[in-house]
């Protein structure tokens, strides 16, 4: 037992007062005579010894008045361990996507926030944080329109996380008893994660389940085939449960497309084939209908009309880039060096030298500044060329040229891992007739190697868009030109100038977007969708603009970038599917000390570990009991 003032116990031994005085009481008797007093001497000591037993009763009963009414004002107690120790309070309530998951009417992150509002006094002292908001040192009073118009979040904090935000939440005081709430249906993120053994700190988790844990999304979306009229489109859709099929529409922003159903595998997937039209503005959305999560039951995808590249050829004998850079996909040009008009440089994707004598000092400016506002430059020398002229230029990239050898060589290795040959070869060709240079350069570069000859010397080498060949491509030189390697080396050189858009991108990854756009003098480009519009981290130069979305959007949907008023394309965002499988962790494994399923019991258990048992109201009592005794022994007890 414990008291709330025990400094008033110090007037227990005031009670030794009436006891001192009982004891020492001495009292003088009158004698009297008479005449006889066999007979009274036995009534006085009959009388004298029931008035003894009277006041030692009496003594008693007021003895243990007064202690009981010294003991309610010392406000007696039972309590816990940790009832009187100094607390702190940290909820964590997850917003993550899976918390749409219906329990009942509502979802389970609305039914955390009630619960949370219903069992913690409004007054009350603590700190609440979610995966996008953070709380410090409040009351739920103060922030409770703002928890109730919380929004969900493709993040979703880890166990670590959590435990690590929680500590910065939490004072650094070593004599405060710190407990940290945990509302969550915990979904897997870490399967080895575990909250770490803390004295200071205790776990409280309560663990949130739906009534139905079926959940259909959508995962991803993909081109096939294209040709000039049609493209193949295909979606796939998974499943965490067995089911047969669910109805899957596709739309052109608001305008029905097609309407199909997804038949599921024994793997619980399915793939949706669709048919669009090329070359064609499309603002698409795939939607379907299902009682799990809402997040994934929207996919976005953007087909924009392709923008051409512009591709500048500078020499003679140009004809075979002609046939590569077709009118489909490029804006090609070539010229002879002494018709160049040195401003349309700016202007272009890509730069083509080839076979020039020499390169003018004027052009080498022109075009190192090209390169260096991310143009592709792609130099092809002749036999003819003069050394020094190219040394001046490439000294620009750390490149020198050594000396030129007149003989027959075979170009054997292909670097299948430079970026220049990604996803163009099916397989490693074993089988292949190599073409072959009759006269090359041999240069001293730190270029990666593309194509290279028997001993490793490069025939093709580059990287960031600039590309240097060893050799002139004419036929007396080389029989590049005739090589089933010729066309897919220059397209992709043209491709790496713009990247073409994809047709969506993933929320919270990084994404570089470029847009062959001319901007005017402190110009910006903006994204908007409906009423929303920011500004994306952007690096404007001569003739694009590369856009940056690593920090925005934070919602999924379709936006349109626009310069001004006027709207250049569209791109799309989709949330990560990561919380869509619905697997949970194993709340045993958590090193948590408390772990219910409700959170109204969860904060009935805090609050008996903080109660206290007052005692002070039975002291009373006792008191007014001892009181009705005296007054008893007084009228009765003759």
């Amino acid at each position: 037992m414990q008291f709330k003032h025990p400094e008033l116990l110090w007037a227990l031994l005031l009670l030794l007062i009436p006891v001192i005085v009982h004891l020492f009481q001495l009292r003088r008797f009158k004698k009297t005579a008479f005449t006889n007093v066999k007979m009274l001497q036995k009534v006085i000591s009959e009388s004298q010894k029931s008035k003894s037993i009277k006041k030692w009763l009496l003594l008693a009963t007021r003895l243990l008045l007064f202690t009981a009414l010294i003991l309610a004002f010392a406000q007696p107690f039972f309590a816990n361990k940790t009832a009187l120790q100094e607390k702190e309070t940290v909820i964590y309530i997850d917003n993550s996507f899976s918390m749409q998951a219906k329990n009942g009417a509502a979802s389970l992150f609305e039914n955390a926030i009630q619960e949370v509002l219903k069992n913690v006094p409004s007054d009350q002292q603590i700190s609440v944080f979610t995966n996008s908001k953070t709380f410090k040192n409040t009351t739920l009073k103060a922030i409770q329109n703002s928890i109730l118009s919380l929004e969900y979040t493709e993040n979703q904090l880890s166990i670590n996380e959590i435990e690590l935000k929680a500590n910065t939440l939490f004072s650094r005081s070593e004599n405060t008893l710190k407990n940290l709430i945990v509302i969550s249906d915990f979904q897997k993120t870490n399967a080895n994660a575990i909250f770490s053994e803390n004295t200071t700190i205790q776990v409280y988790l309560a663990k949130q389940t739906a009534d139905k844990l079926l959940n259909v999304a959508i995962d991803s979306v993909y081109v096939t085939t294209e040709n000039e009229e049609n493209l193949g489109l295909i979606a796939l859709i998974s499943s965490n449960e067995v089911i047969e099929s669910t109805p899957i529409a596709i739309f052109d922003n608001d305008k029905l497309i097609a309407k199909t159903s997804a038949v599921f595998d024994e793997n619980k997937k399915a793939e949706l084939s669709f048919s669009l039209p090329a070359n064609e503005t499309i603002l698409g959305r795939i939607s379907l209908n299902d009682a799990g999560l809402d997040y994934d039951n929207q996919f976005y995808f953007t087909l924009n009309k392709k923008d051409k590249i512009k591709v500048l050829a500078i020499g003679e004998d140009t004809d075979f880039l002609k046939r590569i850079f077709t009118n489909d996909e490029f804006d090609y040009q070539d010229i002879v060096l002494k018709n160049l008009n040195y401003s349309s440089i700016e202007n272009q994707n890509v730069i083509v030298l080839n076979s020039l004598d020499l390169i003018p000092e004027s052009l080498q400016q022109a075009l190192f500044s090209f390169h260096r506002d991310k143009g592709v430059l792609v130099i092809i020398p002749n036999a003819k060329s003069t050394i020094e002229s190219y040394n001046s230029f490439l000294k620009n990239f750390n490149t020198s040229i050594k000396q030129v050898f007149k003989y027959s060589q075979e170009i054997t290795n292909i670097n299948y891992n430079h970026p220049l040959y990604k996803n163009v070869f099916e397989r490693k060709v074993t089988n292949f007739q190599y073409p072959t240079v009759t006269n090359f350069w041999q240069y001293k570069t730190n270029l990666s190697p593309i194509l290279s000859f028997p001993d490793n010397t490069p025939f093709l080498a580059g990287e960031n868009g600039f590309y240097l060949f060893s050799s002139s491509l004419n036929p007396e030189s080389s029989t590049f030109k005739s090589s089933p390697l010729i066309v897919p080396t220059f397209y992709k050189m043209g491709l790496e100038s713009l990247v073409q858009e994809q047709l969506y991108t993933t929320i919270g990854n990084a994404l570089n977007l470029a847009l062959p756009v001319k901007l005017e003098k402190d110009a910006i480009l903006k994204i908007t969708k409906n009423d929303f519009e920011f500004i994306p981290q952007q690096q404007p130069f001569t003739n694009k603009a590369i856009l940056n979305f690593s920090e925005n959007p934070k919602e999924d949907g379709t936006y349109a970038i626009k310069n001004k008023e006027n709207t250049l394309k569209h791109i799309s965002f989709n949330y990560p599917r990561s919380e869509s499988d619905l697997i949970f962790l194993d709340l045993n494994t958590l090193n948590a000390k408390t772990q219910e399923t409700s959170i109204s019991a969860l904060f009935n258990i805090l609050e008996s570990d903080n109660s206290i048992n007052e005692l002070w109201k039975w002291f009373v009592i006792l008191a007014v009991v001892f009181a009705l005794i005296e007054i008893g022994i007084q009228k009765y007890f003759k």
